[in-house]
């Protein structure tokens, strides 16, 4: 009969069966980001949209300002009055510098450098979108203003305590580990500065069929709740001071937007293909019900680190 392992043999063991668990969930996270990326390296809204979207209105390259890029490079919910409420409700103004974490195409960055005078960094993940965000940047001669990183949100290549503010819009819900997210997000922000951001969230624990078709059709693997993100941020010995609740405008935003992809079916085939036409349709079109049946809802957030 074979002795008992000696604390060697059962350390090594130990380690293995770590080192196994580690490796999986490593190559989980590597799958999960890149389905993020393929995600919006397809996204209906994007650089070859936009442009196409100014030379239907004769607005050449050369020409283009800010506010001719603002009318379509807003991809959050709501729009420039969406982005104004956030803004608003941030206390953002000059001389700030704010990080938007999941800056997408740039275009809360542009406008609010433009229309506040704050200065703006842009940290995603996607490639694509930040060349595309730098891009149309420099094009608006905002690029004195306005800088994009390609980067993980949940390891951060920033400072520590480097911003006044820090903003996102309906994009956390991509992002697993929500505790790790909290926490470079208050480590990146000054003391006394501010969190302010929209979200995708659950209104009630999500069965796993649901759960299932938001992470293979919109890529939304950890949808956290209100009380949860209270939780991860007062864990840091942050304040939630306003919490103000946007499901029933996000219902009506969600339908408009799906009508409007709709709308953009003929471009986004060109790019695309008809199956990848579909396939976005049937998981935005699943989406956009959980909406309407109020499974899931939305909120936007201001939380102030202690100074």
């Amino acid at each position: 009969m074979a002795g008992k392992p000696t604390n060697k043999v059962a350390d090594n063991l130990t380690d293995n069966v770590a080192n196994k668990m580690e490796g999986e969930a490593t190559m989980q996270g590597v799958a999960h980001f890149d389905a993020v990326t393929g995600f919006y390296d397809r996204h209906p809204i994007n650089e070859t949209q936009i442009m196409d979207a100014l030379a239907a209105r004769g607005v050449s390259p050369d020409a283009v300002t800010e506010a001719h890029l603002s009318e379509f490079d807003q991809d959050h919910y709501g729009g420039i009055p969406a982005l104004e409420a956030l803004a608003d409700d941030a206390g953002i103004r000059a001389g700030q510098h704010v990080l938007d974490v999941c800056s997408g195409m740039g275009g809360p960055a542009r406008y609010l450098a433009f229309k506040r005078g704050c200065r703006v960094t842009g940290i995603d993940l996607t490639a694509s979108r930040v060349a595309s965000a730098t891009r149309l940047t420099a094009m608006a001669h905002l690029e004195h203003l306005v800088d994009f990183r390609h980067g993980n949100a949940l390891q951060m290549p920033l400072e520590d305590q480097r911003f006044d503010l820090v903003m996102a819009q309906e994009a956390w819900a991509h992002i697993p580990n929500k505790p790790q997210l909290v926490s470079e997000v208050v480590r990146v922000l000054k003391s006394g500065g501010v969190v302010c951001f929209t979200d995708i969230l659950r209104a009630s624990e999500l069965d796993a069929t649901t759960s299932a078709r938001l992470a293979e059709g919109m890529t939304f693997t950890e949808i956290e709740s209100v009380a949860g993100y209270r939780r991860h941020f007062e864990g840091h010995a942050c304040t939630v001071e306003r919490c103000t609740d946007l499901g029933a405008e996000w219902t009506r935003v969600l339908q408009a937007r799906h009508a409007m992809y709709r709308s953009m079916r003929d471009s986004t085939v060109a790019k695309f293909g008809e199956e990848g036409y579909r396939r976005y349709d049937d998981a935005y079109a699943f989406f956009v019900g959980l909406y309407e049946t109020g499974v899931l809802t939305g909120a936007r957030f201001v939380i102030r680190k202690p100074a």
